[in-house]
């Protein structure tokens, strides 16, 4: 395939020519935070915490998801690779497929749950079959970013973020009002208590696989500097919001499914429609990097790969709705140490990342395939916050093991 018909950039650095100014990547990553399942994770802690531990926990785990995205997004800009392109460097050419793949299937399968999410309360409504809802919202997400790539995202950003905003604003104001004012609503007590660290856990552990791969939309970036501050204030502002969002109205009306507390406050064909958009951006943004991830596998073209994973996906949405759960759960603990992995290696060889070139000298770097494994073994073992443990853990272990491992000759497959 040309690469000059690959506007993905999946196989190469993005040009200076393709790069975005600030404000259009700001859009692409608040549709990125603004992600309806924060929502329901707001709802968690608003009927698990106190208001003062809600907006502590919501900082500490923002501003810890934030850092963590921002360091590998302001890789992504600054060598403009993809998260796959840069996972070559550190696990080598063919030890990449190992992060590419995991990650793809992460993205896949909330691709599927996204289109089911949003089908069955469609489906509940209006009376309309869930699997035809499906198959139809399931194409015409497809087809929006196989074939505009990161412009489909641009464009649907400008629409899903102001109208997520409003949508969300309304019904925190409806909570407010159906609690007795904003007092009444502070003084709530938690109907399902959650312990902080649980809390802390679960503002970072919904969000950190997409962190991982912020590079794939943020590599667009002019100035990596930049993109360094849109990152934390999208995660401070954006998912922030989703959450509040989620809390308000799950402490008002005592349930923490937004579909329910939606319906509870007479806003179900707003929140069809707003939701609706808000998850097609969501999966857009997941089709997007699972293109990139399968083309690092394959060979072929993220378009081609988007459009055989969203096929994929549809098929699969019910299935995935079902029993995704566990899998996620696995993904969660596996994903983060990818990540760490990526950092150390930039932050010890930054200048083999000028060409790509440097990073296909190696068929696999064995020495990153037992950081990961260290980096899950901390997540599992470890008191504390699972994710960043295993970020930490993979990162520390990788510095640590690497210069051993070249004096022995083992870190270095060839080709």
């Amino acid at each position: 395939m040309s690469k000059r018909k690959d506007h993905n950039f999946s196989q190469e650095a993005v040009p200076l020519s393709a790069k975005k100014n600030v404000i259009s990547l700001t859009f692409i990553m608040l549709s990125l935070t603004f992600f309806s399942a924060s929502m329901w994770a707001g709802g968690t802690l608003g009927t698990g915490l106190t208001f003062s531990d809600f907006f502590l926990a919501l900082f500490i785990g923002n501003l810890l998801l934030g850092l963590y995205s921002a360091i590998l997004g302001y890789i992504g800009a600054k060598t403009g690779f993809s998260t796959h392109l840069l996972a070559r460097f550190s696990f080598g050419r063919k030890g990449s497929w190992l992060p590419s793949f995991l990650l793809s299937a992460t993205q896949i399968g909330w691709f599927g749950v996204g289109l089911a999410m949003f089908a069955f309360p469609v489906s509940k409504a209006t009376g309309l079959n869930e699997y035809l809802l499906i198959g139809l919202f399931g194409i015409l997400m497809t087809i929006t970013v196989a074939f505009e790539g990161i412009k489909a995202l641009l464009y649907l950003s400008i629409i899903a973020v102001p109208a997520i905003g409003v949508l969300g604003c309304y019904s925190v104001r409806i909570a407010i009002i159906d609690s007795g004012g904003i007092s009444a609503l502070i003084d709530m007590a938690p109907s399902n208590p959650l312990s902080f660290s649980t809390a802390l856990t679960i503002v970072v552990g919904s969000f950190i696989s997409a962190g991982t791969l912020t590079a794939d939309f943020v590599r667009f970036g002019k100035k990596a500097r930049h993109v360094f501050i849109i990152i934390i204030i999208s995660f401070l502002l954006g998912n922030s919001l989703m959450f509040i969002f989620g809390a308000a109205g799950a402490a008002s009306v005592g349930q923490a499914d937004i579909s329910d507390v939606m319906i509870a406050q007479g806003l179900l064909i707003p929140a069809i429609i707003v939701l609706g958009l808000n998850i097609w951006t969501t999966n857009d943004n997941a089709l997007y990097a699972s293109g990139l991830g399968m083309a690092n596998i394959t060979g072929l073209s993220s378009k081609t790969m988007s459009m055989i994973n969203g096929i994929i996906g549809t098929l699969c949405a019910v299935w995935l709705y079902n029993n995704f759960v566990g899998w996620l759960t696995f993904l969660s603990t596996a994903i983060p140490p990818i990540g760490g992995v990526i950092i150390a290696d930039y932050v010890i060889n930054k200048k083999r990342y000028q060409s790509l070139v440097n990073g296909s000298r190696r068929k696999i770097n064995w020495v990153a395939i037992v950081a990961v494994a260290v980096g899950i073994l901390c997540a599992k073992l470890l008191p504390g916050i699972v994710p960043i443990n295993s970020v930490l853990g993979s990162a520390i272990s990788y510095i640590i093991i690497n210069p051993l491992a070249r004096r022995i000759g083992i870190s270095r497959g060839r080709k």
